[in-house]
Parts: structure tokens; sequence; C-alpha cells
């Protein structure tokens, strides 16, 4: 019998090429990315900071600002100032984001069903709890401006 593939760093980069091409092309008809959906998906009431946005997602700032401003330019956000402090923009989902968030929520939701048939819960802890332990050992160490000693 032959033994199992246990490259997992080279299937792990593999699978989440596939599935990210996959959603690109199940969202491509309402005009969003996967990228776009998961920004929407990060949404609640009260709206984000653009640096907010970029902890959720784990994205650089500017990588966020680019996304928001995207988002701005396609209608399913807006900005707005945030109280108390005029460098801050708050993004609000406008109504087109709402329904795009919705309708991209239940493709997600389709499509999770899908990669999970055939696996049992057992199955699938082992997959969550191996994923969550590759995210937490190999989480990027944030950089942080030192100041210089005089």
């Amino acid at each position: 019998m032959t033994q199992p593939d246990r490259r997992m760093l080279w299937m792990l980069v593999r699978a989440q090429r596939r599935v990210a091409a996959a959603c690109d092309a199940s969202l491509a008809d309402i005009g969003l990315t996967s990228t776009q959906a998961g920004a929407l998906f990060c949404f609640k009431d009260e709206g984000l900071l653009i640096g907010e946005l970029a902890s959720a997602l784990d994205l650089a700032q500017s990588a966020a600002s680019g996304l928001a401003a995207r988002l701005e330019s396609a209608g399913l956000v807006a900005r707005e100032e945030e109280e108390g402090d005029g460098r801050a923009a708050r993004l609000r989902l406008t109504p087109a984001g709402r329904r795009k968030r919705e309708e991209a929520a239940r493709r997600a939701n389709a499509a999770n069903a899908r990669l999970l048939q055939g696996f049992t819960d057992r199955d699938i802890d082992a997959v969550v709890r191996w994923l969550s332990h590759a995210a937490a050992i190999t989480a990027p160490q944030r950089r942080t401006r030192q100041k210089e000693k005089a």
C-alpha cells in the first residue's frame, strides 16, 4: 500500500489556490472576488476602520486601504469620517454591499457543505485542529518601528 502524501505545506498551498480560484469563479457573476467577499464578511453594524479590516483579514494596512478603495468604487462600502478623529475613516456597508454579502454568504455556506461531504465530525475536527495549529505556529511576527536611542 502506498503511503499518503504528507507534504503538508505543498498540499495546503495547492488546495488554497484551487479553492480561491473556485470561489472567484463562483462569485464572478455577481461582480465579487473571494477577497472582496471575505472583506464584506468582516463588517458588523457599526462598520470598520481600515486598520480593523487589515487585522481581520491579516493584511498589511496598505493592502487593506487598496481593498477598501476598490470596495468603495464598486459601491459596496461608503467612507465616513470617524467621530473624534478626523484622520480616520469608518467604512460602512451600503445596501448593495449588504445584498452582495448575503449572496456571497449563501454561496460560501453551500461550498462549505460540499467540502465537508463524506467526512465525519471526527475527521473535520482533526482538519480544523491542524489548520488552527498551522495558522498559530506560522503567524508572521508583526514588525514594529523601534525608536532610535539618542
